[in-house]
């Protein structure tokens, strides 16, 4: 996914003055990123802050067992489950908070309401989710929903691994399916390239939940600005490095959203995007 560090925003927060701040990084993007790769061994880290992005919000970390877990924590980005009570979603407790960049299973939606815009005569639409992901059920429900208001057929596949994928696209080819929705995960994130490659190789104009895709040859995308979420955590930072209590703060929703298309994917694909969407796109990759 993503990489934008607040380092830059921290600048302008004043922390600086008499304080020695030290930043560390590291990473579980891979293979098996998704919901339960955070690993045990980041607890033990000598840290007093720690900012991080995680699909789904690990249990240990909000509810820690032993003394050693309970650090104050500011999360970059926390995604609660989709469906999950709301007072965790607002308010986890512990020494949990942050951004999240879960927008609710509406905008599954609206994903389809774009797709269907730029493909105004598509009849059947295959929809790719992770089964592994505890969020995918409800999205899907919410997907069938908003298929019945567009009038459109879904074609519903999963895909857990990325041996996976080919038998996925080789369906989609076998039962005519004339576009794809890709909902979001972290899994699909890292394989984005081969996704995006295969949904072109199979002709198929496809939507999917973040401007990752896009940027490597994928149609076209919405979802929230992952970038401006990392930029608003230094202020989270900044709160807690300055005595706020983490549990007394309050997990922010997404507030800025972007739609970004790429012609030259489309071009390759035959599509003319109707000008008006492309008036509504923040980035249009040509």
């Amino acid at each position: 996914m993503t990489r934008a560090s607040p380092t830059h925003s921290c600048k302008g927060c004043g922390t600086s003055a008499g304080l020695r701040v030290r930043l560390s990084s590291s990473s579980i993007d891979g293979p098996k990123a998704g919901p339960t790769a955070y690993p045990t061994s980041r607890l033990n880290w000598s840290v007093s802050r720690l900012t991080s992005s995680l699909p789904v919000l690990p249990r240990s970390l909000w509810q820690p067992r032993t003394r050693r877990e309970r650090f104050p924590s500011s999360w970059r980005q926390v995604v609660i489950r989709w469906g999950s009570g709301s007072s965790q979603a607002s308010r986890p407790g512990g020494n949990v908070t942050g951004l999240s960049f879960s927008v609710g299973t509406d905008i599954v939606g609206k994903w389809l309401e774009l797709l269907k815009e730029t493909v105004p005569k598509v009849r059947r639409v295959a929809v790719l989710s992770n089964p592994a992901n505890p969020s995918h059920a409800l999205a899907i429900e919410n997907v069938i929903v908003a298929a019945r208001a567009v009038g459109v057929q879904l074609q519903l596949l999963e895909a857990g691994g990325p041996n996976e994928f080919d038998n996925a696209f080789a369906v989609m080819a076998r039962d005519r399916a004339e576009a794809l929705l890709v909902v979001l995960d972290p899994f699909f994130g890292f394989h984005r390239a081969r996704l995006s490659h295969l949904a072109a190789k199979s002709r198929l104009p496809a939507m999917y939940g973040s401007r990752e895709y896009p940027e490597v040859g994928g149609l076209m995308s919405y979802g929230a600005d992952f970038r401006h979420n990392f930029r608003r955590s230094a202020t989270y930072v900044d709160k807690i490095l300055k005595g706020a209590k983490p549990a007394d703060l309050p997990i922010e929703q997404p507030t800025k959203f972007e739609l970004v298309i790429n012609l030259k994917t489309a071009k390759v694909l035959g599509l003319t995007i109707p000008p008006l969407l492309l008036l509504r796109a923040d980035q249009v990759i040509e």
